[in-house]
């Protein structure tokens, strides 16, 4: 993806690292040449698992729009079972791509509209040796793997950093499986 601005919603429960996962990418965009990175998590009621969910812009020159994001570029969604409760793609660009943690086949999903990126992230996070229901990192591989944004060793370095006292191995390599297995269409 080489776009000069790019508009990322998040969406995740408390506990997930959905806000975690955007802060590794925003770092990450500023450390490889964006002049401009904004985040902006947005709470409901802030309790693990509830749903939460933050935007996170990034641009070549500055941004000065503070404002929610209305119309993103991507979604990354890290808990599928947020399709049965949310629009996830409310607002989401024509083109526009769904970066997806799922169990559920690829055919299994109609979005007419979107490009689709799908792993089952909960399931290469365990096997990362990563807590279960901690997929942040996973779904960062598969944001990249998707979009190929930055780098995924950009990513992982970024990673490597965030968690440099808490696993900081078994996150990159769940970033990495995950880079690997996610599929794309649409």
């Amino acid at each position: 993806m080489d776009k000069e601005f790019i508009e990322i919603r998040w969406h995740g429960r408390g506990g997930q690292g959905a806000i975690t996962a955007a802060k590794i990418v925003a770092s990450a965009a500023f450390a490889s040449g964006y002049a401009g990175v904004v985040m902006a998590p947005t709470f409901g009621t802030e309790r693990r698992g509830a749903p939460v969910m933050t935007s996170l812009k990034i641009s070549r020159t500055k941004i000065y729009d503070l404002s929610p994001i209305e119309t993103p570029d991507i979604v990354v969604v890290l808990d599928h079972l947020l399709l049965k409760e949310t629009d996830v793609t409310h607002g989401l660009k024509k083109g526009g791509i769904i970066v997806l943690n799922t169990p559920v086949a690829f055919e299994s999903y109609g979005f007419k509209d979107f490009k689709l990126a799908i792993a089952d992230i909960t399931a290469i996070s365990v096997e990362a040796g990563l807590p279960h229901g901690m997929v942040n990192t996973g779904i960062i591989g598969s944001l990249e793997k998707a979009t190929n944004l930055l780098g995924i060793d950009i990513l992982i370095k970024g990673i490597e950093e965030e968690f440099s006292t808490r696993n900081p191995q078994k996150n990159s390599l769940a970033a990495r499986i995950a880079y690997e297995r996610t599929r794309v269409g649409g």
